[in-house]
Order: C-alpha cells, then structure tokens, then sequence
C-alpha cells in the first residue's frame, strides 16, 4: 500500500500518524497543551513541509513549519501571521492553512480570526495581510458564527493564480479574480435560514467548501442548514441535500481524483450538534449531488454522538484514495478504498479540530 502521513489537530496537541506496508504508527502530542486549529501539508519543494496553526493559553497563536515530517519544528522568531497596527485588531487564531498549487510556487495562505486572509511567499515562513478583503465594505456588517468570525476555507485554482475563493462565518464566499486586490460575494443561491432576508448578498453561514477534482468550476458547499452546489466556480448555488438524513453539518470534501464525487458528515441540527439520527455516517455522492449513499462498513452500528466539525473530514491522494475523519469523541477513522468500508486508527484522543493526510515517500 502507498505510504500515508495523517495528521491529526486536538485540543491539546498534534497527533501524526504514518502507513507503511498497510500498518499504521502514531506518535504525539507535539504541541503538548496546544490547540491545533489548522493543518497544511507542502509537497511541491524538494521535501514535504508541515504547517501547523496552534493556540498557546499562555503564549497565544503561532504557526509552526516542519521538514522532517515532525521530527523538528520551527517557529519564526517573528510571529508568522500579525495583524498590522493600523487594523486595530490582533490574531485570535488560524483556521486555516492553505499551500497554493503549482501555479503559485511557494504561496501559502493563512485564514484567521478575526476573519483575514494572509499571503506567504516562503512556504510558510512569514505572512502579509491581504488588505482589500480586511477592507472589504461589507466587513462592517459581518457577524461571527457561533465559533467565531472565521475565515475558515481558502481554494486557489491551478489555472489561475490570481483567482482565489474564500469562505467566512458568517459572511459567506468571496472571491477575487486579481489576485485579491478585489473581491465580490459568491453567494447566489445559499440560503440564510437565520435571517429575514433568506437569499442576501452575504451573511450566509458557510461551514466549508471543496473543490471538484475534474471540474475545478464546480464546488460543493456544507452550510449552516443545506447542501449545495456550484457547477460555475461560484457565480450560482444549486440545493443538492435532498437524500441526507439532515442537511445541516460542518465538513464537505471532494474525492481527491474522481469527477462528481464527494463526502459529508451530516449532524442531526444547530440545536442538536451529534451525528444525524445518531449514527456514525460518511455520506457519498458520485453524481454530484443527485444521489447520496450512505457508507458505514466498519464505522460503530450503535448510538453514536462523535461530532465531526469543518476541518476534520479529509482526503489524501492516493488511488484509490483514502478518506479520514476525527470527531469529537476523539475517534480517528480511515477508509483506503474511497470510503467503502473503514476502520478505526485511534481513540481517546482529545477533541478533535482538524485532520489532514498525503501520500508521501517510503
């Protein structure tokens, strides 16, 4: 079987798993105490590099970067992500962790709260505020969502490196075409269930976004009450939930090579945060979005109440590809055959806030 790094972001610390030979071995925490918010794995330099976005009690946010896949880590002497003086503002945390593709060597992206997106151009070592989004004339009117005002989905488009789509909660999808000296809402179609107008311009609570694997113009979007699609990278939303169990939930990601194909974790509701109908589910589609099947072979078949949020449902990129997820249980599951069937590689863990896995060399 090909060789798997997992990484996997709790509430007290970084756990990292690695397959080789089709046998699975954990080490951790590093970061011992630290909540690990976001993960990125860099494969495009001469070794992979790890980034990771903790979250001291006593020191506060930083991001770290690994070379040697966590032997050892780094952190800049100066902090990598700082909101400049003039925003009034300082770094709660980083949601998420992004490497460009190869379309935009080097560039990574941070999204934070307060809901900002930053710009690397070392791999990772050293952030800039991306300035026309902090300034966006909407921003006033943004609202946080129950777990902040994050900026919690970053996608860059191998076609194009100034194009870059970013999701908020609670303000929505964004996007620029410029390489963020402009942005615009993408929100046409989503629902806002919570709101008096139910189809704004922004505002809506987006939990997450994953790009198709084949049509990089079609998305699929989890949000706070519905499922739905884009099949024109975001100019229009169509509702796909029909099917699920619930349409609410945290996490959406697409198969890492198949067309039409992704997976979902539905959760029974806002007011209900467990599992839909208390049961430990993926949800698959592969007609993207007119079906859904659900895939349990090897997942607990009793009641279950592990709540899996945005950034704990991943894919890695092999082929067949592997599928993850963590829950708040502390539960890490793996399937190595595009979800068909599953089996658990840890438990007891802390609360778990984000999972992220690649192939990587013997």
């Amino acid at each position: 079987m090909t060789d798997v790094l997992l990484t996997v972001g709790t509430r007290k610390g970084l756990f990292i798993g690695r397959r080789s030979g089709g046998a699975w071995e954990f080490d951790g925490p590093h970061f011992n105490a630290q909540a690990i918010y976001s993960i990125g794995i860099d494969k495009r330099g001469d070794s992979p590099r790890l980034l990771v976005g903790g979250d001291s009690a006593h020191w506060g946010p930083s991001v770290f970067h690994s070379d040697d896949l966590g032997r050892t880590w780094v952190e800049p002497r100066q902090p990598a992500v700082k909101f400049p003086e003039f925003t009034g503002t300082s770094l709660e945390r980083v949601w998420q962790l992004h490497p460009a593709g190869p379309e935009a060597p080097d560039v990574v992206y941070a999204g934070t709260e307060p809901a900002a997106l930053f710009r690397s151009r070392d791999r990772g070592e050293s952030f800039e505020l991306v300035r026309p989004l902090w300034e966006h004339p909407t921003r006033s009117k943004w609202v946080p969502g129950g777990g902040g005002e994050g900026l919690h989905t970053v996608l860059t488009d191998e076609r194009d490196p100034q194009s870059v789509t970013v999701a908020v909660s609670t303000a929505g999808v964004f996007r620029t075409a410029d390489g963020g000296e402009s942005w615009a809402p993408a929100n046409r179609g989503v629902s806002a269930v919570f709101l008096p107008d139910p189809d704004p311009e922004f505002g809506q609570c987006v939990h997450k976004v994953s790009r198709d694997a084949v049509d990089p113009d079609r998305l699929y979007l989890q949000n706070h009450w519905g499922v739905f699609r884009s099949d024109d990278a975001g100019d229009h939303w169509t509702d796909i939930g029909a099917g699920l169990p619930s349409d609410f939930g945290f996490a959406v990601a697409a198969h890492p090579h198949r067309a039409d194909t992704a997976y979902l974790f539905p959760i029974n509701a806002d007011a209900d945060r467990v599992p839909a109908e208390h049961r430990c589910r993926v949800f698959r589609t592969t007609d993207a979005g007119a079906g859904w099947e659900p895939l349990t072979a090897g997942l607990p078949d009793g009641a279950h109440y592990g709540t899996v949020l945005r950034d704990a449902l991943c894919t890695d990129d092999a082929d067949p590809a592997g599928v993850y997820f963590g829950n708040r249980n502390g539960e890490v599951y793996a399937s190595a055959d595009d979800g068909d069937s599953w089996q658990q590689l840890a438990s007891h863990l802390p609360d778990i806030l984000c999972v992220r896995a690649a192939t990587i060399g013997g």
